[in-house]
């Protein structure tokens, strides 16, 4: 009993997610889509009003979770390489629990700014959009296709502590094999992060 008690706690620490068993299923559309959502800059944004021609990124993310920020810039990084070729790219908010502290809508605003965000970043209003993908951590990726279906989702690659480490850059790989026609290698990976502050948590 004290192993199990031992082995939740190291994989809590490590930010290590299991798979929930409701996470939006692969081959799925974008789930509510059309659901409005506050961006930083103050226009009001959908999933479906930011398909790109090639498709859709959706990060779940947060303004303080150290995972977020070891991955930021590659957040950047990402949408400066495929925004350009039609993959658009939204990060949420989903962190409801903190909405009037670290999480508020103007912190998010100094945060955004701070790293050089270049693509949307909105709120997710009582963790709705969170909830409706299965999403449980920060960050938690999900790629669609320009049809609006998911075609990969996970993390963004295997190592969020040194960019020149990487061995596995599982979402880029995957935008590469979608904008070449291609079937996707890897479709799904395990999400690594800090788990969303949902509202009851």
């Amino acid at each position: 009993m004290q192993y199990v008690i031992k082995l939740f706690f190291i994989l809590l620490i490590s930010g290590t997610a299991l798979v929930r068993a409701d996470e939006l299923p692969l081959g799925s559309n974008i789930p509510l889509a059309d659901n409005e959502l506050q961006e930083i800059d103050g226009n009001t944004i959908t999933l479906n009003g930011s398909m790109g021609e090639s498709g859709l990124l959706v990060i779940f993310s947060c303004n303080t979770c150290p995972w977020v920020k070891a991955w930021n810039d590659r957040y950047v990084s990402i949408t400066k390489k495929y925004q350009p070729l039609g993959i658009n790219v939204v990060a949420l908010n989903s962190n409801e629990a903190d909405r009037d502290g670290d999480e508020s809508l103007s912190a998010m605003r100094k945060f955004g700014k701070k790293n050089d965000y270049n693509f949307s970043y909105a709120v997710d209003k009582n963790s709705e959009l969170a909830s409706a993908f299965g999403a449980s951590r920060t960050p938690h990726i999900y790629l669609f296709n320009a049809q609006g279906v998911l075609v990969y989702r996970g993390a963004i690659d295997d190592n969020a502590r040194d960019v020149e480490a990487v061995k596995e850059p599982y979402l880029a790989t995957a935008i590469d094999q979608l904008l070449a026609g291609e079937e996707i290698s890897t479709t799904s990976t395990k999400a690594l992060g800090c788990s969303i502050k949902f509202a009851n948590n």
